[in-house]
C-alpha cells in the first residue's frame, strides 16, 4: 500500500493523488491537516525523504516567521515539534511506498517509487 500525505486545498496535492491514480496505484489518503503527524512519524518521514527537518519546513508560511523557525540554531527536535502542532508547515505532497518517501514537487517525482 502506498500513502500520500495529502492536502486536499493544495493544487500540486491534488495533481499527485491525481498522477498515481491515473497510474492505477492504490493510496492510503493521508488528510494531514486534520491528523498532524506526531514527532516519531515525522523522524521517519524526513528519513525516508533523506532530508533533514529543515528541508520539509514550507518557509512562506506566516507560522514560520511567527515562530522564528529561521534561526539556523534551533534543534530538530524543535522543527519537528512545530510541524507537529502546525502542519500547514509541512512541505506537501508526500507520497510513501515500502521504505521510502518522495516530495510530488513536482507531481512526476512520485513514481520514482514505482517500478511503472
Amino acid at each position: 500500500m502506498t500513502d500520500i500525505y495529502h492536502n486536499p486545498r493544495c493544487t500540486k496535492s491534488r495533481q499527485t493523488l491525481a498522477l498515481l491514480e491515473k497510474n492505477n496505484i492504490q493510496t492510503n489518503i493521508i488528510d494531514y491537516m486534520s491528523q498532524p503527524p506526531n514527532i516519531t512519524a515525522l523522524t521517519l518521514l524526513v528519513k525516508q525523504l533523506g532530508m533533514s527537518p529543515r528541508g520539509l519546513l514550507r518557509k512562506n508560511e506566516g507560522i514560520y516567521k511567527e515562530l522564528g523557525l529561521n534561526d539556523q540554531d534551533l534543534s530538530d527536535t524543535v522543527l519537528l515539534q512545530a510541524m507537529s502542532q502546525y502542519p500547514k508547515l509541512i512541505e506537501r505532497p508526500i507520497v510513501v511506498h515500502s521504505d521510502k518517501a518522495k516530495l510530488g514537487r513536482p507531481p512526476e517525482a512520485v513514481l520514482e517509487l514505482f517500478a511503472l
